[in-house]
């Protein structure tokens, strides 16, 4: 595993870093290859040159942790405006793939998850407004997994809510060593499971530690998806994970339709490209907001390539 990526976490979680690097000028031009804007505008931009590409889109509103509830009701709002920006894109369907195009990614914790008064209910019922509303405009969501200690509750929210909108999505981290049995629980029919490594700091005693260990459990966790009823989300850039996924899907006879590569934005745009050109469903994760901070040193912190990028933009500026 990446040696700084320990340290990079700890600055995540560092307001006094966050104050001295949101307050460097070129650090704006360095967000920009990860964060497609902070305005919905600059949002919609970027994920309209996606989907003109061939590839398809989650659009996740950065933010988390909200303790107001008059924060968690504005962030619902943009949401709801968001799935209607989203709705009027043009969306042509892919050839041979079934599923919609655009999909929206939620926090809970961004819904109200942490708030003093049963924020659980709270977030729940947030998350049921916006998937009415996306089920009207053929928008997918897909709840975002977020540090060990919300699994439990946001996990309960997804079975809960699934009973209405069977196609709700869910993100699982196979560095939690709980994830493989996860993922055959809710890997039944309809379901919708993203399974990504993960990218925030936890304990020994719930997650893998090594690069070898989290790869290992990657593919277990692949393996009983694929061998389940539901439809694989496999969120890596990895090369093995990658032409391993297309292996499984091979032996368990499922077509480009039956599940679908996702990768982030600013990150192997090529091979993104190269996977959507040779008919394979590809979703670009796409985020924007003020509230990066968080977002770009998880995204520093997961792959050495991107801190290398970033170091390097900041000596070239200096």
């Amino acid at each position: 595993m990446n040696p700084l990526r320990p340290l990079i976490l700890a600055a995540a979680e560092s307001p006094r870093l966050k104050r001295a690097l949101t307050g460097i000028p070129i650090t704006a031009d360095i967000v920009r290859r990860f964060v497609a804007g902070e305005t919905r505008a600059e949002l919609i931009e970027v994920a309209q040159a996606l989907l003109d590409s061939g590839r398809m889109v989650s659009v996740d509103f950065l933010g988390e942790n909200t303790t107001d509830r008059s924060q968690a009701d504005a962030t619902v709002a943009e949401y709801l405006s968001l799935i209607n920006d989203l709705a009027a894109l043009n969306r042509s369907a892919l050839p041979g793939i079934d599923a919609p195009p655009v999909e929206v990614s939620v926090k809970l914790s961004a819904l109200g998850q942490a708030l003093p008064d049963d924020g659980p209910a709270t977030a729940t019922e947030n998350l049921r407004i916006l998937c009415t509303k996306a089920a009207q405009a053929d928008v997918w969501v897909t709840v975002d997994a977020e540090d060990h200690t919300t699994t439990d509750a946001t996990l309960a929210t997804v079975r809960e809510l699934r009973g209405e909108f069977p196609w709700l999505g869910a993100v699982l981290q196979a560095y939690l060593r709980r994830t493989e049995a996860d993922c055959r629980e809710l890997s039944g029919p309809g379901s919708r499971i993203r399974l990504c490594k993960g990218a925030y700091r936890e304990p020994h005693d719930v997650a893998f530690q090594r690069a070898y260990e989290v790869t290992e459990s990657y593919l277990r966790c692949l393996d009983a998806l694929m061998l389940g009823d539901g439809y694989p989300m496999v969120a890596t850039h990895d090369p093995e994970p990658i032409a391993d996924a297309e292996d499984r899907a091979a032996e368990s006879d499922r077509g480009p339709d039956r599940f679908e590569y996702q990768m982030l934005y600013g990150v192997r745009d090529a091979e993104q490209s190269r996977l959507a050109g040779e008919g394979r469903a590809v979703r670009v994760y796409v985020p924007y907001g003020s509230q990066w901070y968080g977002y770009l040193t998880r995204r520093l912190a997961e792959r050495p390539a991107n801190l290398t990028f970033f170091l390097r933009a900041l000596v070239s500026k200096s």
